[in-house]
């Protein structure tokens, strides 16, 4: 059960301040003491925005990161950037990201990098919020790889990032994170046409060792590359196999699909909790509060109210921030005003 009835949380990313964007691409210019200096004053700006909203979990808004997973690749051994397969003009889509040879065996001798972020959240957030990290699981992550002899498809890749994804989730639990969140948006994306027991087993292997030791969720989406999808935005192909994940919560994208599918949250809530996308990330409109108190009753047609959470249907890192701030605003109003018709 949630903490809380209808609690408010977020999936991990939230947009760049401004300055920073333009910092770094212009790294040159500043000294490592500066670099460092902008990543604190970044990450309080996320964590203010969050604060002010009244989340009831908040992140480090991702601001080290180059989008929710790509920085993770600066982190591997054994892979080499590759743009040759990159598209580089036309209309946005996924094949315009950057794509990684493999080029030796790969490893992560210093790790991820995420127990750094945590720390310095820990060290920055007010007392009140939960704290969350989110890490990109394997499959994910092995995405932006390109096959080769040693790893000759991507479940062989994935087979290689697992333990070490497995070992910085162990580190994070050790370091006192109690919430976390295993993205997995690609199983979600495939779920149509790859096998889902299979995504089970990975996603299951990846998180034994830490599942009942923190709050554990995954996110589940259907991509997001500067607001355009990239799966089959069904959830029926997910189940039954995905119930069988070892999560406390599972977060699953409803508001961008006009709550699709709602029913089958049902399925969900029976085995864990259900954290549901209720605002709207790849659109401009910004939901009232009237829109998600709607949305919420409509939820707990299907979920009951502790055993929800609400959250951004994925997370804010390509949303402008000014609509970033009045959503979660928006949103945690809307929260709040059910729980007290609850009450």
């Amino acid at each position: 059960m949630t903490p809380i009835p209808i609690q408010t949380t977020v999936v991990g990313s939230y947009p760049f301040p401004g300055w920073l964007e333009y910092a770094s691409q212009n790294l040159n210019q500043f000294g490592p003491a500066d670099i460092d200096e902008m990543i604190e004053d970044a990450v309080i700006a996320a964590i203010h925005d969050q604060v002010t909203a009244g989340l009831d979990v908040i992140t480090d808004g991702e601001q080290t990161r180059l989008d929710f997973n790509l920085s993770f690749y600066g982190h591997l051994n054994g892979i080499a950037a590759n743009h040759s397969e990159t598209r580089k003009w036309g209309p946005a889509a996924h094949d315009q990201r950057g794509k990684h040879s493999i080029v030796d065996a790969i490893t992560a001798p210093n790790g991820l990098g995420v127990i750094r972020e945590y720390q310095r959240l820990v060290r920055l957030a007010p007392g009140g919020p939960v704290l969350k990290a989110s890490v990109p699981g394997p499959y994910t992550l092995s995405g932006r790889l390109l096959p080769n002899k040693q790893y000759p498809d991507r479940y062989a890749i994935t087979d290689a990032l697992l333990p070490i994804i497995r070992k910085e989730l162990e580190d994070l639990v050790a370091a006192g994170c109690k919430e976390i969140t295993v993205d997995e948006p690609s199983m979600s994306c495939y779920a149509y046409k790859e096998d889902t027991k299979r995504f089970v087993d990975i996603f299951n292997r990846t998180v034994g060792t830490i599942a009942g030791k923190c709050r554990l969720s995954t996110h589940l989406c259907f991509g997001n590359f500067k607001g355009r999808p990239v799966g089959y935005r069904r959830i029926e192909p997910m189940l039954p196999d995905f119930l069988e994940l070892k999560v406390d919560e599972i977060h699953i994208e409803m508001a961008n699909r006009e709550f699709a599918e709602v029913e089958k949250l049902a399925a969900f809530a029976e085995k864990m909790d259900v954290a549901v996308g209720i605002v709207d990330v790849k659109n401009y409109y910004i939901e009232t509060v009237d829109d998600i108190i709607e949305r919420i009753a409509l939820c707990l047609k299907y979920v009951p109210a502790n055993k929800l959470s609400v959250a951004p249907d994925c997370g804010l890192s390509q949303t402008a921030r000014w609509a970033s701030r009045q959503k979660m605003k928006n949103m945690v109003a809307g929260a709040k005003k059910m729980r007290q018709k609850l009450s």
